[in-house]
């Protein structure tokens, strides 16, 4: 099963914009996250619906973060993101009367209920401003976001 890295993804970029004052195409910005721009604007449709992102048209548009990283955390990026799965773990349904398959059901979703409550909790409390690195910069060049590093993001 492929791993959905969007969370990720976005978070890094978010990280990297918050270092530039000017406004970063898709283009730029879609190479950084390994994507092509139209995959990209369609995953930050969502954090601009949410007000976390700005993005302006033309020459001299492009992406901007909406408001400081401490105002943003991991579980508003997530809810913009529209909630991907976190487990991929599954219960059976093949034999609805069976009594077993029923109790296991029953404990797999209780359980991952509570493990997504936790970790919905602790994503509320993590601002995006506490995931930048102790260094004043992160270095672009250093985690394949190199193009963010360019003098002209113009794309």
């Amino acid at each position: 099963m492929n791993k959905d890295t969007r969370l990720s993804d976005v978070l890094h970029v978010l990280l990297h914009m918050a270092q530039v004052t000017e406004p970063l195409t898709s283009e730029v910005l879609a190479r950084s996250m390994g994507t092509n721009p139209a995959v990209f604007r369609r995953t930050m449709a969502g954090l601009r619906r949410a007000g976390h992102v700005v993005s302006g048209k033309g020459h001299g548009g492009g992406w901007q973060l909406a408001r400081p990283l401490e105002e943003i955390t991991l579980l508003a990026i997530y809810e913009a993101l529209e909630r991907p799965t976190l487990f991929a773990i599954g219960s059976r349904g093949r034999h609805p009367e069976c009594r077993i398959e029923g109790t296991v059901n029953a404990a797999l979703a209780e359980t991952m209920q509570q493990a997504e409550s936790l970790l919905m909790e602790r994503f509320g409390q993590v601002t995006l401003d506490q995931l930048m690195p102790s260094r004043a910069k992160a270095l672009p060049q250093t985690c394949g976001s190199a193009l963010l590093a360019e003098p002209n993001h113009e794309g």
